[in-house]
């Protein structure tokens, strides 16, 4: 798994790369509180478009993005969604919580 990030005008937009499973969800919360930290955004887009397979641990990842979030008085949005994470978000409720978008705006990764 691997993680890149974009910052502009206050919308950090983090795209994970790879599989997101027990092993790479500890990295990915940290990069994602790292980046958060650094660039204190209004919003984040977590983009899942070069996501090739989510379990379990990848809701506890978006939930800690979005606690992290709230805590500043910001947004998360999860966008690009692949068929099987989308599944794993579906089972968890995640979009009582997260915005979830099947595609991109331009401007994001």
């Amino acid at each position: 798994m691997n993680i890149k990030a974009f910052y502009r005008d206050g919308l950090l937009t983090i795209g994970i790369i790879g599989e997101l499973d027990h092993h790479a969800a500890k990295k990915a919360v940290s990069a994602i509180e790292r980046n958060i930290d650094d660039h204190l955004p209004k919003s984040l887009v977590l983009d899942f478009k070069e996501l090739s397979f989510m379990d379990s641990s990848g809701i506890a990842v978006i939930l800690k993005a979005y606690r992290r979030m709230n805590e500043l008085g910001g947004q998360v949005l999860v966008e690009n969604v692949p068929s099987q994470p989308q599944k794993v978000i579906n089972a968890a409720g995640l979009d009582r919580l997260v915005k979830i978008a099947m595609s991109s705006k331009e401007g994001y990764i």
